[in-house]
């Protein structure tokens, strides 16, 4: 009777370790899994590619010329050389301005016995704000003076393409085409074409 009891005993204390043995081997006392959270990915800022160009500059300009104009035995050509000055206002992608300059020329007819000495304009100009580069188109009034065989000066009208590039804060540098037209160049009858190429340095401030 005792030694039954002693195995009755046994028995029941080892049941629930048993049991607790098997649902650690099934799973049921596994340890959770640790969840990562995911690396966030940095976004980059987008770039600014308009620069101000606002503001009054200053410069000089040279170039080269040639006319085409009734009455003349040839077309002359030579060096144009000269200073400008003017005024910009940024508008984010469009820039707008206003602008003086005054060209010396070379240009001369030597059997026509006539010379161009000076061209003198008044420039609206459109660009667009590209960064450190600024395309633009001019147009605008402008006066020659000539000497010679017909000394006189008249009034005529100009269109023409540039570009400039920002080399720093303060000093820009570009090139521009103009064609110019003098129709009845002082009431003579002759009507004077003029296209003209230069290079120029400018100074903002």
């Amino acid at each position: 009777m005792t030694t039954t009891y002693k195995m009755v005993r046994t028995s029941i204390l080892a049941a629930p370790l048993a049991l607790a043995a098997g649902m650690a081997s099934a799973g049921g006392l596994s340890e959770p899994v640790e969840t990562v959270a995911p690396t966030p990915v940095p976004v980059a800022a987008p770039v600014m590619t308009g620069s101000d160009w606002t503001g009054f500059y200053a410069g000089g300009q040279l170039g080269y010329g040639q006319l085409d104009a009734d009455g003349l035995t040839e077309d002359p050509d030579g060096l144009t050389y000269g200073a400008h000055a003017g005024y910009l206002y940024d508008m984010g992608s469009w820039v707008l301005g206003a602008e003086l300059d005054i060209d010396g020329t070379e240009i001369e007819d030597e059997t026509a016995d006539v010379a161009v000495d000076a061209i003198t304009r008044a420039k609206l100009r459109v660009g667009y704000d590209a960064g450190n580069w600024l395309p633009y188109v001019t147009a605008g009034v402008a006066q020659a003076r000539v000497s010679g065989s017909l000394d006189a000066d008249d009034t005529g009208g100009f269109a023409g393409l540039g570009a400039e590039y920002r080399v720093s804060d303060s000093i820009r540098v570009g090139a521009e085409v103009l064609q110019h037209q003098f129709e009845d160049f002082d009431g003579t009858g002759t009507d004077i074409d003029a296209t003209t190429a230069a290079a120029r340095v400018s100074f903002q401030f």
